[in-house]
């Protein structure tokens, strides 16, 4: 049914990490809404969606150098990506 598309697992698995990112998301601002804004070290005042979408479009920038500068394997961008991502909520 769904051969239109390269679906595999990696792929699959990518796209529920986003999905249940966007999930959390989404209770925490039911929960306390106001999606908690604060400035940071770029100057830009972002809420958590704002970071949630940094952290993404940084992670693909990430691996698609590391693909186009050094290949395969991939565990090296992922924890760059990882590191990002809480550098991103931490501090952005």
């Amino acid at each position: 049914m769904l051969t239109w598309m390269a679906w595999t697992w990696p792929t699959t698995l990518v796209f529920i990490g986003i999905f249940s990112a966007m999930g959390v998301l989404t209770v925490l601002e039911i929960k306390r809404p106001g999606g908690a804004e604060r400035r940071g070290i770029l100057g830009l005042t972002t809420t958590r969606g704002d970071r949630l979408f940094i952290t993404l479009l940084g992670s693909v920038y990430i691996f698609l150098a590391w693909l186009g500068l050094v290949g395969l394997p991939l565990w090296w961008p992922l924890g760059l990506a990882i590191a990002f991502a809480v550098f991103c909520f931490w501090k952005v």
